[in-house]
């Protein structure tokens, strides 16, 4: 697997699919440029290994627990980009700011509390609480991001976006900070988005 983002260190982060059996991750303590499909692991909603070779990503618990919370979710990805891994050591979550955010993300990105590794039962529940329903990402405090969407594709579009929007939460700072779209207004985007974007409905009174 290459790292092309550049979100990845050495065996730090993991990414988890929705398969018919349960939940398809990727292993623990492997660098990610020498994983290839074989590693790949499959643990059923119980827990239990289904097939693969290797040890399941020591994560494994806050990938199932996102997935069974979270029907619309299919692929999920957690990584430490630099933005908005500094948002989470700051315990600072990221309001609503830009267009993109509204559609892809679909709300704020909140902060999970700091959970120390290996405590596999209590951060996934404590980052499970912080998604909530509606947002597609969310910050673990002290450690990275959480990122999701219904396809590979989609979650790795959803967590540039929350790298790009840290960024320019962070830099916003320094002229005063970054204000934030009204919620009724990102709420109607999104739906936009979701629903119409790409469609003639969208360009309802311009087309002729």
């Amino acid at each position: 697997m290459r790292d092309k983002l550049g979100y990845f260190l050495d065996t730090w982060g993991n990414i988890s699919v929705r398969v018919r059996e349960g939940v398809l991750v990727t292993p623990s303590r492997m660098n990610y440029e020498d994983v290839t499909p074989d590693d790949l692991v499959v643990v059923g909603w119980d827990r239990g290994v289904v097939r693969g070779r290797r040890i399941p990503t020591s994560e494994m618990e806050l990938h199932r627990q996102i997935l069974l919370e979270r029907p619309d979710l299919g692929v999920l990805i957690h990584a430490h980009p630099l933005w908005a891994t500094t948002c989470a050591c700051a315990h600072v979550s990221i309001p609503v700011i830009v267009d993109d955010m509204a559609e892809i993300v679909g709300g704020e990105i909140r902060c999970a509390p700091y959970v120390p590794a290996g405590h596999h039962q209590e951060l996934a529940r404590a980052v499970r609480e912080a998604i909530g329903l509606d947002a597609k990402a969310v910050l673990m405090g002290n450690h990275g991001v959480l990122a999701g969407g219904t396809t590979l594709d989609r979650a790795i579009a959803c967590i540039q976006v929350v790298e790009k929007t840290a960024m320019m939460f962070v830099q916003a700072h320094a002229l005063g900070g970054a204000r934030p779209i009204p919620e009724a207004l990102w709420r109607e985007e999104h739906h936009r988005y979701v629903h119409k974007y790409g469609k003639p409905e969208d360009l309802k009174g311009l087309l002729t």
